[in-house]
């Protein structure tokens, strides 16, 4: 029997109405007769916290979200409030303003406002190229000119910055591929004092001209948008982070930028309902662009427990494709890859609050899929501080700075690996949906034995997998095409596996739908409306009373869904050993309070933060330095640069 999962909560189908640009969202109740209920519902957690700290005279910096309804209000109602410094935004109903934690707590419970929160502080996360299968794909065409290479994609790589004067960056006629550089933290510089976003920006789309492109990124000839978001300290700002989102919807058709990446978080203590960046990564998606997000490293605490519900904002966004990080130990083989010890596990914990004062937590299975991520050797920017801090991050590949490489690991490293991925796809079929992009990759992945779903998604990244299936998706799919419908250009079906390295492994074959995942061949034989522009891959499920159905309209016949939460035996989703009822899942907390999850792990809950909203704990250095299950003796091997550039890559 056919069985859907289920869509979104049932407060997802009420409230917040339509922006230009913006879809419906869900939004929470506003009890507009009683403004000390708006007060307690609209306002973010971490500033009602503030304030029962005595704090409420402090100024803070908030981020305000318009109702529609009466949105030429908004700026009299802040300007009221005692708000100044007041920035608006070209694509997003948002204002971000400085005033007092109680003019913003007041605020909230006018009915011109639907969301009040803090500008949070965002803060980093954490042979690539042959255990991933894009080697294989760009061995797959020739001469180098009519290989996939990311040709003509614009990866938007919001980061500390990017140093263009490193030799990873130019493509084979000598050009630098860093096409356009902004700065959006007031320091008024887009190079990378830090160290974090060059190498970054060289896991998506760095060249092979060093060490005979032994360190090659997965999209080496893609064009790169430097959008600079974290600071020389590694640290930004809600506000700085939105308005490079601004920046590149407005930009998107100038540099042809599809894919958007984000190796960063902040603390995910909004519903995706109600956060901001979340709200923005929808309005990119819905536009057609690609955003990939990391998952956070806190998959385990101080004493090295295992935890869960650390997924980080906008990771917890559902139209993010979320990924967490992989453990190669080195090989290009992927028989032995692991989840490594310290990237971050579902369920995602960020909630909205009633008009009651009940938290709803989102609970939504996170990570999508994982990809390699630990002891990754890449560009290294010249005078970094990371490395200054810590020598032993250089890797030793040349004395040269402008061919030097470091270390790093994290769900940050991981990152990239799926941009790059998905620049592949869009060159190879430029017609596919972001939802498309998401659903190949996760169809195609790895399932990692021994891994639940809260841990690795569908799936290890399998970039020739997903690619060659990529071309074979029809381009002439749009929001009118049948549901049903061929989704392919050929009846002769790929076979579902893919040899990496003499290690031949199956697809997952399903797709990961906000509480539970779907399995099937007709997920790409024929055309599901979930696919479509303005849609989740978790629409068209309906639940009720613990079933799980679906909706014929969005998701078509022979597409099954899970009951359970699985661990996997490494063969394909949904198998192994059941790990959680989906309907525990999306019953709101019933299962998940704060303590103990089921005997594996400790789940952290119900957002609370410490300080004023900023993320503690959580620097990519904690997964950099891990020494659980030896994430950090493993590490890509070594090959010395000998100063000549290489061009056949």
């Amino acid at each position: 029997m056919k069985r859907t999962l289920l869509a979104t909560l049932l407060v997802a189908c009420l409230f917040l109405p339509c922006y230009p640009g913006l879809t419906p969202r869900a939004s929470i109740t506003r009890a507009q007769s009683a403004p000390a209920l708006g007060q307690v519902h609209k306002a973010s957690v971490d500033l009602k916290e503030k304030i029962s700290r005595g704090e409420g005279s402090d100024l803070v910096r908030v981020i305000i979200q318009s109702t529609g309804e009466d949105y030429g209000t908004v700026g009299a109602s802040v300007q009221d409030s005692g708000g100044s410094d007041v920035r608006q935004f070209q694509n997003f109903p948002l204002r971000v303003a400085t005033m007092s934690a109680d003019a913003a707590l007041s605020l909230a419970s006018r009915n011109e406002i639907s969301h009040i929160s803090l500008d949070r502080e965002v803060r980093i996360l954490g042979h690539i190229s042959q255990t991933t299968g894009a080697d294989a794909v760009r061995g797959q065409q020739s001469p180098p000119s009519n290989r996939l290479d990311g040709t003509g994609i614009g990866i938007a790589v919001l980061d500390s910055g990017v140093d263009t004067q490193h030799r990873s960056f130019l493509d084979r006629a000598g050009n630098l591929r860093v096409v356009m550089s902004e700065d959006f933290t007031g320091e008024d510089r887009t190079d990378d004092p830090y160290g974090h976003g060059t190498h970054v920006a060289a896991i998506a789309a760095g060249n092979g001209r060093i060490s005979n492109a032994r360190y090659i990124g997965i999209a080496p000839n893609a064009s790169i948008l430097n959008l600079r978001v974290l600071n020389s300290l590694g640290i930004g700002s809600t506000s700085g982070l939105l308005s490079a989102l601004d920046w590149v919807l407005t930009n998107r058709d100038s540099y042809n930028i599809r894919v958007v990446n984000m190796s960063l978080g902040m603390a995910a203590v909004d519903s995706y309902r109600n956060d901001p960046v979340c709200l923005a990564v929808r309005v990119l998606v819905n536009a057609g662009i690609v955003v990939v997000a990391a998952a956070g490293n806190n998959g385990t605490d101080s004493d090295g427990n295992k935890v869960y519900g650390h997924i980080h904002s906008p990771g917890n966004e559902p139209s993010a494709i979320t990924i967490g990080a992989s453990n190669t130990f080195g090989t290009d083989s992927r028989g032995d890859d692991v989840i490594t010890t310290y990237s971050s596990r579902g369920p995602t914990r960020s909630f909205w609050t009633d008009e009651f004062g009940n938290k709803h937590h989102d609970n939504l299975i996170k990570p999508d899929l994982v990809a390699p991520g630990n002891r990754i050797v890449d560009a290294e920017a010249v005078g970094n501080a990371l490395v200054t801090l810590h020598p032993e991050l250089d890797a030793a590949v040349s004395p040269n700075p402008a061919r030097k490489m470091m270390y790093l690991s994290g769900t940050s490293m991981a990152t990239p690996v799926a941009a790059g991925a998905a620049a592949l796809m869009l060159q190879a079929n430029p017609s596919l949906t972001p939802n498309l992009v998401k659903g190949l990759l996760t169809y195609t992945a790895q399932p990692l034995a021994g891994f639940n779903m809260f841990e690795q998604g569908a799936g290890q990244i399998n970039i020739q997998g997903a690619v060659d299936l990529a071309r074979l998706v029809r381009t002439d799919l749009t929001v009118a095409t049948p549901l049903g419908d061929p989704l392919l250009t050929t009846s002769d079906l790929p076979a579902p596996e893919t040899t990496i390295a003499g290690h031949t492994f199956t697809w997952s074959r399903g797709i990961i739908l906000n509480y539970t995942y779907a399995t099937g061949i007709n997920l790409i034989t024929k055309y599901q409306n979930i696919y479509g522009i303005g849609r989740l891959l978790g629409d068209g499920v309906i639940t009720g009373d613990g079933v799980i159905t679906g909706d014929m309209t969005m998701i078509s016949d022979g597409v099954i869904t899970g009951d359970l939460i699985m661990v996997s035996n490494g063969v394909i989703t949904g198998d192994g050993i059941p790990f959680l009822a989906v309907s525990t899942l999306f019953g709101d907390a019933i299962l998940l309070p704060n303590g103990y999850f089921l005997g594996d792990g400790v789940i952290t809950g119900d957002g609370v933060i410490t300080g004023d909203g900023v993320i503690t704990g959580d620097l990519f250095l904690r997964a950099l330095f891990a020494t659980v299950n030896g994430d950090a003796t493993s590490a890509m091997f070594v090959e010395m640069d000998d100063g000549m550039d290489c061009l056949d890559y």
